[in-house]
């Protein structure tokens, strides 16, 4: 009987990757992300380790969606108290938390366990095109997907 042999987490490097959000589709730009913070970009993928890559996205501000989802798109959360919930429009959220509506995106395309709590914690989001994470020397990542109004 031939067994496949597992990945040995010492010999997985894990690359930084940043991504520019600007003009770009939110939910192409999340499946990408999801796929590279898994680690199914990688030959050495396994379903139930983390193999994937840290991924730093900037200008999240800057993110767009399609149709009138900007004005129709909801996004809920609540204090826990009676009648604590809150709804805001994407308009309205990316106004305030830009940075949040990534997350959630990206977080929602993860697993529901603690290997996808895990992973999340790979994702680093900024509203602005600055980021702290000059010493891990990540190399930009090219998302090809078609800007808004393009072919």
């Amino acid at each position: 009987m031939i067994k496949t042999p597992l990945p040995i987490k010492e010999s997985s490097e894990q690359k930084w990757y940043v991504v520019d959000a600007a003009e770009q589709r939110l939910g192409r730009l999340a499946t990408e992300i999801a796929m590279i913070l898994r680690g199914k970009n990688k030959p050495t993928f396994t379903p139930h380790m983390d193999t994937g890559d840290f991924v730093i996205v900037v200008n999240a501000e800057k993110v767009v969606v399609t149709g009138r989802k900007s004005s129709q798109k909801l996004y809920r959360r609540h204090s826990g108290r009676p009648g604590g919930m809150k709804v805001e429009t994407f308009d309205q959220l990316q106004a305030r938390i830009p940075e949040r509506i990534v997350e959630k995106a990206v977080k929602g395309m993860l697993p529901k366990n603690a290997l996808g709590r895990k992973l999340f914690t790979k994702l680093k989001v900024y509203s602005g095109a600055e980021h702290p994470h000059q010493a891990q020397k990540p190399e930009v990542l090219d998302i090809n997907t078609i800007p808004v109004g393009g072919k």
